[in-house]
């Protein structure tokens, strides 16, 4: 059997054929500066060959794909394994996806409500139990010893059935009594051929009856065979009489006993659907509320959206919908409505009576409001212009009849220990945790849900090992990051027990406070104790400290990596001169920072409110480099992106600006005070820069135009008649026009992930081959768009413009991305890192403003972050305030001003535990950051025994 994974000749990308053994079974990490070909070695080498080997087992199908599945550049590869690739992008765009159904934790909790849960009546308070067999016949042995019974289902009552027919098919079946109307016939006086009235033909109730007997202790097994017909024949319904027997047909009903196996409420006989799996699922019409359809929230018309500048008057156009051209005559009604109210038109929207903006929102008599005008439009949503108008003056609102909950009233009616479903999947994965120990059940129920509550345990387990016991079970798929997300597909692949199977993970501590860092090692730790292989890129410490064996591959990135430069232990990289061994000895050397009075004065927010962020005040210094940090779920995001930056957009763009951020969670606050000194709020985020393969890093950086000059500028350009559009990709002219300049086509593979092909007709090329004929400087253009940013510097040596934005790409530590990179391939920190580079290249202006960035580090190897540094330095000097979210401790110990959330996460967070300079943090014992921190910079002076991040949490917290 073969120990390890061998790779010879190994060049794909910028590797140089290198030769690696991975060890199976154990932990190997791949680290170095970015773009050194940690990715090529993992995923485009490594795991490329595991899924096309993989395909190559499945059917003629897949097969038939296979040949255009390009195969890795590498000589050979022996020992691979099934592959698993877990990576940062966050590809879930559908509001329906929750965390709770990606784990699929919600499809065994809808079990458990269906299998153990209790029907509970809104109106009189009762558990809803259906009737079954067993229970009938205990309830009728109760009625006491000699007690005559009759035991009868009633009789199809079909429109179509006549009374002979009727009589024939009890016949048939072997029945020889009923009960019609309370009076007892044999069926055979119910001869539809005698001359005298037929009792069925007017009968208001008919009841057929199974059996005659007296209740006594030896005649369960009778009645429960009686019960059983009863209930098969009546279609789960069935009776029982209690009698007293007289003379003829003289039988009188004292008592009715009727059963039945539906949900129904005994006492006040309200009736419930049967709490099936697919009653609980929103996805379904069965289980979805029909109001909102189960998305928990419908798009309601926002009077902020529909008047975004209450500044403006009636005559200036405050009712935004009809200040377009095509309803000018609804804006003249306007007028003539203030008018005929006595209102001057001139006066700013806020300072309008109340009743006058009511009639103009709602209308009246003479007149049609805003409101009911849009929702009039509504009856042409099949328009595509029609929808965009409408949804900008839309806001999603919870929704009224489930309150949130997706699901239809009826599913809200089980419970399981005295909870809703809904009430469940709103606790986050630690509370749900301790739901889950408090649970008390029947040793009947407990039974049945044994297996159900095991495999909700391991999941649950498996998610907050990972550093995710924050989150709601409720929340968002496409609202959690990239590392929230490649942890999640990490707990899944934990709860799968797979084995003998390779692990491909990139960066998985993004994200990750370093107190939560160790934690997540002991779940790669477990995954490869289970005899998996993993494979992690990685530049976080302790994951190399932890690792059973490193690789680096630089030295530099792009045409300056791709060798192996290291391989070994942990111990022996610290000795070791490359990059990383070097950023290792030397990453202590940075210096503690001291601004408590900045010059630039303050931005303070009072009273922030979102998620776990609650009625928090909090300043920011401006002209300074603030870092948010806190443990992982404490509310960082919340508070800079959610909250600050939405008023800032509101306070420097005005309400409209609201409009950009439709379906997004929108924050509150009292006051902002200090947003009059800045001009411009920028997000800088891990969104991608594009989502098609013809986005890419020139064309962001509006480098890619200049390009276009300089090919249609060429003699052989204008002898061809060819201009600038031809050298484009995104519109006719050059383009391939099979795959629209995609140079790839994407490939539905119905049971697996979709796979991108290479381009049949241009074959990757992207462009038409006269196009590719014409050179410059012994180029084409699509050898340009396959130079690295470092070459591509000293190619367009000339070009100032073109030089200055590829010099700050550069910068940022992008000097190894190609020019016409797809933007698919980027990972978030890249692409934060290309926003950077292109705020950086924007023309300078007198403007200040305020950098919002949401960790910028991601990606970085450790000796590249001090570059960053510097780049973000430059913006301070400029006079522009930087607000990072961070984790990373080098910047920090950087950063002129920290704000530490906490104390935890989830509930538990949200608040200030301490703001100032690091020494301040570092000072604070309630500060779980400043104590990390303080090792950080000075282990020996750290009260920290141990490097904390292979410390278990409750042993720092001593």
């Amino acid at each position: 059997m073969l120990t390890s994974i061998s790779i010879r000749g190994a060049r794909q990308n910028n590797l140089k054929g290198i030769d690696v053994e991975i060890p199976h079974r154990a932990m190997t990490v791949l680290t170095g500066p970015s773009g050194s070909g940690k990715s090529s070695l993992a995923f485009d080498t490594v795991y490329a060959e595991g899924q096309r080997r993989y395909v190559e087992s499945l059917s003629t199908y897949a097969k038939q794909f296979l040949e255009r599945m390009p195969k890795p550049s590498v000589d050979w590869i022996d020992g691979i394994a099934p592959s698993v690739a877990i990576d940062q992008r966050n590809t879930v765009q559908s509001s329906r996806s929750t965390v709770g159904t990606v784990t699929d934790t919600y499809d065994y909790m809808r079990l458990l409500w269906s299998r153990v849960g209790h029907t509970v009546c809104p109106d009189c308070g009762a558990r809803v139990l259906p009737d079954t067999v067993q229970s009938a016949t205990d309830e009728v042995l109760a009625l006491g010893s000699g007690t005559p019974v009759y035991v009868t289902f009633p009789q199809d009552r079909s429109p179509g059935l006549t009374p002979a027919a009727a009589v024939e098919n009890l016949r048939a079946r072997g029945y020889v009594r009923v009960m019609v109307d309370g009076t007892e016939y044999h069926v055979d006086d119910l001869d539809p051929e005698s001359n005298e009235a037929n009792p069925l033909d007017e009968a208001h109730e008919t009841l057929v009856v199974v059996d005659r007997l007296s209740v006594t202790p030896d005649v369960r097994e009778r009645l429960s065979d009686s019960l059983a017909s009863a209930f098969a024949e009546g279609q789960g319904h069935a009776e029982v009489l209690v009698v007293q027997r007289g003379a003829g047909r003289e039988t009188a009903v004292e008592r009715r006993l009727p059963f039945t196996e539906a949900f129904r409420c005994g006492d006040c006989g309200r009736g419930f659907p049967d709490p099936t799996p697919i009653l609980f699922s929103f996805n379904h019409p069965t289980g979805a509320c029909p109001e909102c359809n189960g998305f928990g929230a419908t798009l309601e018309y926002a009077i902020e959206l529909i008047v975004p500048d209450p500044e403006r008057s009636l005559a200036d156009g405050a009712l935004d919908p009809w200040t377009k051209p095509r309803y000018y005559r609804e804006a003249a009604n306007v007028l003539e409505v203030a008018a005929r109210q006595g209102v001057d038109p001139s006066l700013p929207w806020k300072e309008l009576p109340e009743e006058i903006r009511e009639l103009l929102m709602y209308g009246g008599p003479d007149f049609v409001g805003m409101i009911p005008f849009l929702r009039s439009r509504e009856r042409k949503r099949y328009k595509q212009y029609i929808r965009v108008f409408l949804r900008q003056y839309q806001l999603p609102r919870t929704c009224g009849r489930c309150e949130g909950a997706r699901l239809r009233p009826e599913a809200l009616h089980v419970r399981v220990g005295g909870s809703t479903i809904a009430e469940v999947v709103a606790l986050t994965v630690d509370e749900l945790w301790e739901w889950l120990g408090e649970l008390s059940l029947s040793p009947f129920e407990a039974g049945v849900a044994e297996t159900l509550l095991r495999e909700l345990a391991d999941r649950i387990e498996f998610m907050s090992a990972v550093g995710l016991g924050y989150l709601s079970l409720g929340r968002q798929a496409r609202t959690l990051s990239g590392g929230e997300m490649q942890r999640i597909r990490l707990a899944r692949s934990l709860g799968s027990r797979l084995v003998d199977t390779l692990y491909v993970l990139d960066e998985p501590t993004i994200g990750l406070h370093a107190r939560d860092v160790d934690r997540f090692l002991g779940v790669l730790g477990r995954l490869r104790d289970r005899g998996n292989t993993v494979l992690v890129v990685e530049h976080e410490t302790a994951v190399l400290h932890r690792a059973d064996r490193i690789l680096e591959l630089g030295p530099g990135a792009g045409e300056l990596g791709g060798e192996l430069v290291f391989e070994g232990s942990f111990e022996r990289l610290l000795q070791a001169e490359t990059a990383t061994g070097k950023a290792l000895r030397d990453r202590r050397r940075a210096g503690k920072r001291s601004a408590p009075y900045p010059a630039g004065g303050w931005l303070r927010l009072q009273g922030a409110s979102l998620h776990n962020v609650r009625d928090l005040d909090v300043a920011f210094p401006l002209g300074r480099l603030t870092v948010v940090t806190g443990v992982s779920g404490s509310g960082k995001s919340t508070l800079v992106r959610d909250i600050l930056y939405r008023a800032l957009e509101r306070q420097l763009r005005g309400a409209s600006s609201a409009r950009r951020h439709l379906g997004e969670a929108a924050g509150e606050w009292r006051t902002l005070v200090g947003a009059e000194l800045l001009e411009e709020a920028v997000l800088v985020d891990q969104s991608p820069i594009g989502r098609t393969p013809r986005s890419n890093p020139i064309t962001y950086i509006k480098g890619y135009g200049e390009i276009r000059t300089l090919f249609a500028e060429l003699p052989e350009s204008r002898q061809r008649g060819l201009s600038a559009r031809h050298f484009s990709f995104n519109v006719d002219g050059g383009r391939c026009e099979a795959c629209k300049g995609a140079g790839e086509e994407l490939v539905e593979m119905v049971f697996l992930a979709d796979v991108a092909m290479p381009c049949e007709v241009c074959e990757g090329r992207r462009f038409k081959s006269e196009i590719l004929e014409v050179k410059y400087r012994g180029r084409s253009i699509l050898d340009v768009l396959e130079l690295t940013v470092d070459e591509a510097i000293r190619f367009f040596i000339r070009q100032d413009r073109l030089g200055q934005a590829l010099w700050q790409l550069q910068r940022v530590g992008l000097g190894y991305l190609r020019l016409g990179q797809p933007a698919t391939t980027l990972s978030g920190g890249e692409a934060q890192r290309l926003k950077i580079a292109r705020e950086l290249a924007r023309r300078s202006s007198k403007k200040l403003r305020i950098y919002i960035m949401d960790e910028p580090t991601v990606g970085l190897g450790l000796g590249e972050i001090e570059r960053l540094l510097g780049v973000l330095r430059q913006l301070v000097e400029a006079g522009n305030t930087v607000v990072l979210v961070e984790h990373n401790l080098d910047v920090i110990a950087a950063a002129d001003w920290v704000i530490d959330l906490g104390p935890e996460a989830g509930a538990a967070g949200g608040r200030l535990v301490v703001a100032g300079t690091p020494a301040d943090v570092m000072a604070a014992s309630s500060s779980h950051t400043g104590r990390y921190l303080a090792f950080h910079l000075d282990p020996e002076a750290s009260a920290i025994s141990g490097h904390p991040a292979y410390l278990d949490p409750e042993t720092l917290a001593g």
